[in-house]
């Protein structure tokens, strides 16, 4: 059974490495065609091999066809492609803990009912709610109510690099349909203070102890910890702690883990079989023993639910559930069928889990548990049989951490061996008592002060992580299935060779992030915009860097002052060590605080790295002392050049901007023309694209952007001189690779299509 219900997984991940479903003809012929292999099983004359192998096959079917059909079932509730952008009218319930800053506040709503006429049916959809001004927060909207939006939608869409974060996956496993924002006119209308709903009683409750945490701790440095424990809301936690946290291996206490959990149900279960016990009344009905499991499964269910239901939550909770039903039927307990039986149960409920790093990380820490003690119950050396368990979590989860967050923590057995018994054992425990007692909460954030100062100290030392590229082909099917440390150790890295150069244009939405590498340097142009709580810097740049094993970069170039492109620079210069900085900032810019070297471009800068010519031509030295200059026209224009072949970057750079490119008597000629200010009507003038006259034109713009970038006369200008037209929107990541065969152009969303991601254009 076991090996069926393995096949069955296998299957459901098979669904999620598609490009497209496969037609309902296909779905219900595999499981047919599976049962017809299954059946000579029961026949003595067949091989034992076959026979498993029918078996494997039958499951895989069946997991294969069950994903496909939730999937098909799940898309069809997406927003259709015609009403996005339309003003709709909505009724729904805020079964979620919303999320307030400065700028306004952001929460998911259950939708019941469209009242636009004939309007889309929607299940759930995640809102942005911007405030009038600045800090005015009246009214705001609470978890387990009931309000009237009117509200304009968008189909998930997010941004596609190399091993980046998928936001329509993400949205496709919670069930999102659409995103957008509430329209302020008409106002909202709240409806219901508490809808009559088991889930938004259950929000209720989250965001009532959520808001007691908040009034009881108040500013107090780790409060986010302990809401994170108590409602699994990590949202509050600063970044200066979640890095020390991940640095050091221990950010996996930071969740509702299969640990916590199991302590509740044991302490549930303990407490009510003791009491039992002393109950002769209810013993003779239901035995102590039984009262006991059944209050620990209730338990771990009202815990999880609390919780937000996360996947290590739900791992533990289907596992105890098969234990309880063993010790309840008084059979002996096999903890690893129980770990299978968890996974198949969690797939069912949730394919689309497999998307998720901490599917992998949370059963993978279990069944490496599992077998460092297995046949060990009852070990006399309980310091050998822990050091055994964190050295066997450690190197089993040591090739998925590399694989997923190209980086894993050296200290983290050390770390964990001090950090489990103190958030485990006193700062969860302390921190759940504390909805009944709140006073305990400052007990529970005095020793998560006590323990994260050690954290932070030791997430600080050089060698408290090892970084390194995701290997690739090959490489990477051998880190999986078979020699699993060389490849991540000793990985192959994709080279440039001398006298080339590389350019990625990442894909960051609605700003600019260029990465240009040669054989021994990288130079970033740009860095993405900063966003609510975060940047693109830390969210897509960095991670990007790491994918591929870059640790420093010589240089940095920020174009001009402008969010979308100067966003991210804090994340990458904090995260990354960096040569040197050349900008076209502000002098007083504080984006220069921690900047190393800062000097304002300027035209006439030129260097050569590895046969590779970069020339700064724009703006003038005199920019920087006149008056009245527009922050675009201080854009850093950056020509690179090798054997022939160019690529221009302009930044924001405007009508003055390029004029003063046409008129500096230089060459503008470029294989590759970024689009200035993203294809705006203000850039991009018809003289200057044709005296760059390039064979490619890259356009760096976000799905539906508030702006209409491209503008479609700037291209037009580009198509009527052939040149081919690159969108990261449409295209994600484009990689430009000048070599002796031309330049090589490859966009990363096209070749790495799921079925969940939405259609754009004529693709």
């Amino acid at each position: 059974m076991r090996i069926t219900l393995i096949a069955f997984c296998f299957g459901v991940w098979l669904l999620q490495q598609q490009a497209a479903l496969p037609s309902a003809r296909w779905l219900w012929l595999l499981p047919l065609l599976s049962a017809a292999l299954w059946l000579p099983r029961f026949s003595r004359e067949v091989p034992e091999t076959l026979r498993r192998l029918a078996v494997v096959l039958l499951g895989v079917a069946l997991g294969f066809a069950w994903a496909a059909w939730r999937a098909d079932l799940r898309l069809a509730d997406r927003l259709p492609e015609h009403w996005q952008g339309v003003d709709l009218a909505v009724v729904g319930v805020v079964n979620d803990l919303p999320q307030a800053d400065t700028r306004g506040e952001r929460f998911v709503l259950d939708v019941e009912r469209t009242l636009t006429p004939h309007g889309p049916v929607l299940h759930r959809i995640q809102l942005a709610r911007y405030w009038p001004r600045e800090g005015a927060r009246n009214p705001t909207v609470k978890a387990g109510e009931r309000w009237q939006f009117t509200v304009r939608l968008k189909r998930p869409y997010g941004t596609h690099n190399p091993h980046g974060f998928d936001l329509e996956a993400w949205m496709l496993e919670r069930d999102i349909a659409a995103s957008g924002y509430v329209r302020e006119n008409p106002s909202p209308r709240r409806l219901d203070a508490q809808a009559a709903t088991p889930a938004a009683w259950i929000a209720a409750t989250r965001a009532a102890i959520r808001e007691r945490i908040a009034a009881t701790l108040g500013d107090a440095p780790y409060a986010g910890v302990i809401a994170a424990l108590v409602v699994g809301d990590q949202r509050s936690i600063p970044y200066d702690q979640w890095r020390a946290f991940t640095r050091t291996g221990v950010n996996h206490l930071l969740s509702i883990s299969g640990l916590h959990v199991t302590m509740i149900a044991a302490l549930a279960g303990w407490a009510v079989a003791f009491g039992w016990r002393r109950w002769p009344r209810a013993a003779e009905r239901l035995p102590a023993r039984q009262a006991g499991l059944l209050a620990a499964v209730l338990a771990a269910y009202a815990y999880a639910l609390l919780a937000g239901f996360q996947v290590p939550a739900q791992r533990t909770l289907f596992m105890l559930g098969v234990l309880a039903l063993a010790f309840w039927g008084r059979r002996e307990p096999r903890p690893f069928s129980a770990l299978t039986w968890a996974l198949f149960a969690v797939l069912v409920i949730d394919p689309w889990a497999v998307l998720s790093a901490g599917f992998w990380l949370s059963f993978g820490a279990m069944a490496a548990i599992l077998w460092a003690t297995f046949g060990r119950v009852g070990q006399a050396d309980k310091l050998r049989a822990w050091v055994t368990v964190q050295g066997a979590v450690t190197l089993a989860l040591a090739p998925a951490l590399l694989l997923l967050f190209q980086q894993v923590s050296l200290i983290s057995p050390l770390a964990n061996v001090i950090a489990i018994p103190v958030v485990s054992w006193l700062v969860t425990p302390l921190a759940l008592l504390g909805v009944v007692v709140p006073p305990l909460w400052h007990v529970a954030v005095w020793l998560m002060a006590w323990l994260g100062q050690g954290l932070i100290w030791a997430s600080e030392l050089p060698w408290a992580v090892v970084s390194r590229p995701v290997p690739e082909g090959g490489a990477l099917l051998l880190a999986v299935t078979g020699t699993l440390w060389l490849p991540l150790i000793f990985p192959l890295r994709t080279s440039i060779a001398p006298d080339t150069f590389q350019a990625d244009v990442i894909d960051v939405g609605q700003g600019t992030a260029i990465l240009i590498r040669t054989a021994e340097h990288a130079l970033l142009y740009d860095t993405g915009p900063a966003f609510a709580g975060s940047d693109a810097g830390e969210r897509i740049v960095v991670p990007y860097l790491r994918t591929l094993g870059i640790g420093k970069l010589s240089g940095v170039i920020v174009s001009h002052d402008d969010n979308d492109h100067s966003g991210g620079l804090q994340s990458v210069l904090r995260d990354i060590p960096t040569g040197w900085l050349l900008h076209g900032l502000p002098t007083a810019s504080p984006l220069l605080t921690a900047a190393p070297s800062p000097r304002h471009c300027h035209r006439g800068q030129h260097w050569l790295w590895d046969g590779v010519r970069f020339d700064i031509l724009n703006p003038p030295v005199a920019a920087y002392t006149e008056s009245g200059r527009r922050d675009n026209d201080y854009s850093c224009v950056l020509k690179v050049s090798w054997g022939g072949q160019s690529l221009l970057i302009t930044g924001d750079a405007e009508r003055r901007g390029e004029l003063e490119l046409l008129e500096s008597s230089t060459d503008m000629a470029a294989t590759v023309l970024v689009a200035g200010h993203h294809g705006s009507r203000t850039s991009s003038l018809a003289e200057f694209v044709e005296q760059v006259h390039p064979r490619y034109g890259v356009f760096t713009v976000g799905y539906r952007n508030r702006f209409g970038h491209p503008h479609p006369q700037v291209v037009a200008r580009f198509r009527a001189l052939d040149s081919t037209i690159l969108r990261s929107d449409s295209g994600g990541r484009i990689s430009l690779t000048f070599g002796e065969a031309g330049v090589v152009a490859s966009e990363y969303r096209p070749s790495h299509r799921r079925y969940w991601h939405t259609a754009l254009f004529d693709e």
